[in-house]
C-alpha cells in the first residue's frame, strides 16, 4: 500500500483521498454506505466542504462514532470573519465532531494573510487555539494565489489542480509546495472527468510521492477500482503512456475543466457542461449527451448576454462566450450527423 504524508501536517494516509462532493447526488443511506465500504478499504482521509450541501452530514453520519479513526478535511467560502465562524461551526455541527482535521479557505481569489483588514487569517488562528481545528489550508485554482500561499509560509497544506495533464506552471506549484514541506491534495485527478483511464492517472500520480489524489467518489464501482489500488496500486508502462500522450495532444491547452466557478450565468446557461460539450461527445457515450434535455441546455447558449461575468470568474482565463459559441456550433453539427 503506497502511502502519503502531508508535508508538516504529519499525516500519514494511503494514496487514495476520498473526495466527497459527488456524495451529494446520492441518498444519505447510500452515502453513509459508500463512506464506510471506503474505511473498511483501507481509505482514512475524507475531503468534503461547507459549500457541498449536505456531504458533510453525510460524513457525520458515517464516522462520528469513530471519529478518531479518520482525517477529515473541510472548507469555508466566507469572505469575512463572521461568516468563518458561521461556517466551521455549523460543519462541526454537521459532522459530529469536536474538531477538523484540516480546516481550508475555499477557493478565494486572493490569499488570506494576518493584517489584510479581512480577519480570516486571525479567525484561522484563533480556532486553531481553540482546537476546532488541527491545520490550515487553502485550495486554490489561480496559480497566482497559489504561489503566494506557498510562499507566505502561512499555510500547512495546498488543495490545487493536479493529473497527467499539467502543465509546467502547474509543476511549479507541486514541487514549491514540496520544498515548503506543505501538505499537497490534487484535486481534478481525473481533470472533472474528462480523463478515463484511472490506472494512468493513480500511475502518473504515483511519481510524486508527496501528492495525495482527491477521487470524486459517487458510486460503488467507482469506489471498488480506487480500493484495488490499495494493494495493487498500477505502475507507469508503455500502455498507460501511450494513453497519457495521447490524451495530453487531445486536452492539454484552453479546455473547460467544468469546476464551474463561473457559474450561475445569468441567462440560465450551465456553463460548466456546455463549454465542454464537444470534448464530453468525444469521451463519453456520446448518446447521453444528445437527449431533449441537453438540447434545451445547449440551446440557451443562443441567449448569451456577452456580459463577461464568467470571464471574471473563471480561474483559468478561459474565454468563456467564445467556448460556448464553438461547442454550440460543434454539437450542431453532431446532431445533423455531421461529425462525431
Amino acid at each position: 500500500m503506497e502511502k502519503v504524508v502531508l508535508g508538516k501536517t504529519g499525516i500519514t494516509v494511503s494514496k487514495n483521498g476520498f473526495g466527497a462532493l459527488p456524495i451529494q447526488r446520492i441518498s444519505k443511506s447510500e452515502a453513509v454506505h459508500l463512506l464506510k465500504r471506503a474505511y473498511e478499504g483501507g481509505i482514512t482521509f475524507f475531503d468534503t466542504a461547507r459549500s457541498y450541501s449536505d456531504s458533510e452530514e453525510k460524513l457525520g453520519a458515517a464516522f462520528s462514532d469513530m471519529r478518531e479513526q479518520v482525517y477529515i478535511s473541510s472548507k469555508t467560502p466566507s469572505l469575512t470573519a463572521e461568516g468563518f465562524w458561521k461556517d466551521l461551526d455549523t460543519g462541526l455541527l454537521k459532522l459530529k465532531t469536536d474538531y477538523i482535521d484540516i480546516y481550508q479557505f475555499h477557493n478565494p481569489s486572493f490569499c488570506p494573510k494576518p493584517g489584510d483588514g479581512t480577519g480570516l487569517y486571525e479567525a484561522m488562528e484563533k480556532a486553531k487555539e481553540q482546537g476546532k481545528i488541527r491545520f490550515i489550508g487553502i485550495t486554490n485554482h489561480r496559480l497566482s494565489v497559489a504561489k503566494e500561499a506557498i510562499n507566505s509560509g502561512l499555510y500547512d497544506t495546498i488543495q490545487f489542480p493536479f493529473c497527467y495533464l499539467a502543465t509546467q506552471k502547474d509543476l511549479e506549484i507541486v514541487n514549491g509546495a514540496k520544498e515548503k514541506n506543505m501538505g499537497f491534495l490534487a484535486m481534478k485527478a481525473l481533470s472533472g472527468g474528462l480523463i478515463h483511464n484511472v490506472g494512468a492517472a493513480y500511475a502518473y500520480l504515483s511519481g510524486f510521492p508527496q501528492v495525495l489524489p482527491l477521487w470524486g467518489i459517487q458510486r460503488e464501482s467507482e469506489l471498488d477500482e480506487f480500493l484495488s489500488f490499495q494493494e495493487n496500486p498500477p505502475k507507469m508502462n508503455l500502455e498507460y503512456e501511450k494513453i497519457i500522450n495521447e490524451d495530453r495532444k487531445t486536452l492539454q491547452g484552453d479546455f473547460c475543466r467544468g469546476c464551474g466557478y463561473c457559474m450561475p450565468c445569468p441567462a440560465g446557461i450551465e456553463i460548466n457542461n456546455c463549454a465542454r460539450m464537444s470534448l464530453l461527445l468525444r469521451r463519453a457515450p456520446s448518446k447521453a449527451y444528445l437527449t431533449q434535455e441537453f438540447q434545451q441546455k445547449m440551446k440557451k447558449i443562443e441567449n448569451c448576454l456577452h456580459c463577461g461575468a464568467c470571464m471574471k470568474k473563471c480561474p483559468y482565463g478561459l474565454n468563456t462566450p467564445r467556448l460556448l459559441e464553438e461547442n454550440l456550433k460543434d454539437y450542431k453539427e453532431v446532431l445533423a450527423g455531421k461529425k462525431i
